[in-house]
């Protein structure tokens, strides 16, 4: 059996369940404010701590979403190393994504992934559907939830 079909086993076993959580991440002003630079989105409820504090109903500044969401890679490679016989994973894209609360300033995210589906592909390339969910640190409603698609490469 190849690689890719023992993978492909292994994963349709574990369809439905929760298959990684990775360590908490601070995302603090320093951080959110480098983010800002580099992508340009430099608006005030992000880098301007007095007037968030006193012209939103956050408190403060937050996180961007997509600061947020770019942390997905972060977490994923702390939950899913490589397979025996893959030589890469890529990202794939989403198939739905939504942005639930606010991340203020000095909180702490993770992630956490329950796989929903899997594929073969072809001969070297497994799909992988997971749900992400990135939580935030004492908060019940998540920052974000999104149907995330991965593509493990296998060698030949």
């Amino acid at each position: 059996m190849s690689a890719l079909q023992n993978a492909l086993t292994a994963s349709e076993a574990l369809i439905g369940t929760e298959v990684g959580v990775s360590d908490w991440v601070l995302i603090d002003q320093d951080r959110i404010d480098a983010f800002a630079k580099v992508t340009f989105d430099e608006q005030w409820i992000h880098i301007d701590p007095a007037r968030a504090a006193a012209e939103t109903p956050f408190g403060g500044t937050i996180a961007h979403g997509f600061l947020t969401l770019s942390l997905a890679s972060k977490f994923s490679y702390e939950c899913f190393p490589l397979m025996p016989g893959q030589v890469m994973g890529i990202n794939y894209g989403m198939n739905k994504l939504r942005f639930l609360s606010p991340v203020a300033a000095g909180a702490r995210l993770r992630g956490r992934f329950t796989l929903q589906a899997v594929k073969a592909r072809n001969e070297r390339e497994l799909l992988r559907e997971n749900l992400l969910t990135i939580d935030i640190e004492g908060q019940e409603t998540p920052a974000l939830v999104a149907e995330w698609l991965g593509l493990a490469v296998f060698d030949d």
